[in-house]
């Protein structure tokens, strides 16, 4: 059946959706994880193991999703987490995204692999902005970004620290999936099925990595997989003094995404980090490693009083988030959850899930008898 905008009511419906719009390989990228997929979907299916506690006959009149993060207020807890190579899922792309953040009172993230440049987006956007590092082997790109990064007063830094060699990502190697696309035997019948992506991907501005195009050619004008990108030009021995260097040089607000032990948190908060991502980079990297949900509890009781606590991944409906800051996380971020909605309503997709988001968060607000989520902790939670 063919699904509308106008119909699609949760991320279920939108990832119907993005199937619909966009040839195989690119859908298969955003959807798929690595090896077996068990932590891609046990990144969702955690939040399953506990349920939510509520108190009747509050009196709410008002709900209070506000949080301040980095410093900077948000007008609920949760922010787009930044993802690389959006305008393959629609042609606006990142700028699409920003639009929503800058109109919904949310931070947007902005990835080293975007394909809208730091200062294009800084320009035409006032939200709050955190961007996404990697340690490259050229070390001058690396504290480029910083520089650049800094001079369009970007909000805060997340040095992504779990990709020292890229996932097996095994949709991929079957769909022939490449930055930029290209036309195989494999992906042909479905670039030819989809005759709106691929007009838009002829005519439209030419597809590249806009943070990196003039220092590394491959992934814009050299075609690619994004695992072999990952391998060529990111450094496989980054170390925990790259991470405290990176910092140092930031000075300002600075996460580590893809923290997955308490002792890496304890660690993070040694090296002066002031937040933390919990992350298993959507499940697709190491397979098989904790869901962030599951290990949530034991970091927060270690260092929850030290830095700011995100929860990154799984999210699928507002009570995942409820849960998530129960347990003492400070607010959520995803990828998934809006790459469905641009790649299948580019800005009025991404638009709709986040009201949506924000409709479920005050609706399960007042049912849980609570008017601000600063007031939500481990009492409403009871494990199964």
């Amino acid at each position: 059946m063919f699904l509308k905008l106008k119909n699609c009511h949760n991320i279920k419906d939108f990832r119907k959706l993005a199937k619909q719009r966009i040839p195989s390989p690119l859908f298969h990228y955003i959807d798929g994880g690595s090896d077996d997929e068990f932590t891609l979907n046990r990144n969702t299916e955690a939040f399953n193991k506990c349920s939510l506690i509520p108190n009747v006959l509050a009196g709410i009149k008002k709900v209070d999703l506000s949080c301040t993060l980095f410093g900077t207020k948000m007008d609920m807890p949760f922010f787009f987490s930044p993802t690389a190579m959006q305008r393959l899922f629609h042609h606006d792309g990142e700028k699409a995204v920003a639009r929503v953040a800058d109109r919904e009172g949310l931070m947007v993230g902005v990835s080293t692999i975007g394909t809208v440049s730091i200062e294009e987006l800084a320009n035409i956007t006032k939200c709050p902005k955190i961007f996404q590092l990697y340690i490259h082997k050229d070390k001058a790109l690396t504290y480029d970004l910083i520089n650049r990064v800094k001079a369009a007063n970007y909000n805060a830094i997340a040095l992504t620290v779990d990709t020292v060699v890229g996932g097996n990502r095994e949709r991929d190697l079957y769909t022939g999936m490449t930055t930029p696309p290209k036309l195989t035997l494999k992906s042909l019948l479905s670039f030819a099925a989809h005759p709106e992506w691929t007009l838009n991907y002829i005519f439209r501005k030419k597809f590249e990595l806009a943070q990196v195009k003039d220092y590394i050619k491959q992934g814009s004008d050299i075609t690619s997989s994004i695992v072999d990108y990952i391998n060529d030009q990111m450094e496989p021995s980054v170390s925990w003094d790259d991470a405290k260097d990176a910092i140092k040089k930031w000075d300002g607000p600075f996460a580590l995404k893809g923290i997955a032990s308490v002792e890496d948190a304890k660690k993070a908060v040694d090296i002066g980090a002031t937040a933390i991502m919990i992350s298993n980079h959507g499940g697709r990297q190491l397979d098989g490693s904790v869901s962030p949900f599951d290990i949530l509890p034991e970091i927060v009781d270690a260092v929850g009083d030290k830095l700011e606590i995100i929860l990154d991944g799984g999210i699928r409906r507002g009570t995942h988030i409820l849960k998530a800051l129960s347990l003492g996380a400070k607010a959520c971020s995803g990828g998934r959850i809006y790459l469905y909605a641009l790649a299948g309503g580019g800005e009025k997709g991404v638009q709709r899930i986040v009201t949506k988001l924000k409709e479920e968060l005050n609706r399960d607000m007042m049912l849980m008898g609570c008017d601000s989520i600063k007031k939500l902790n481990k009492k409403n939670i009871k494990f199964i």
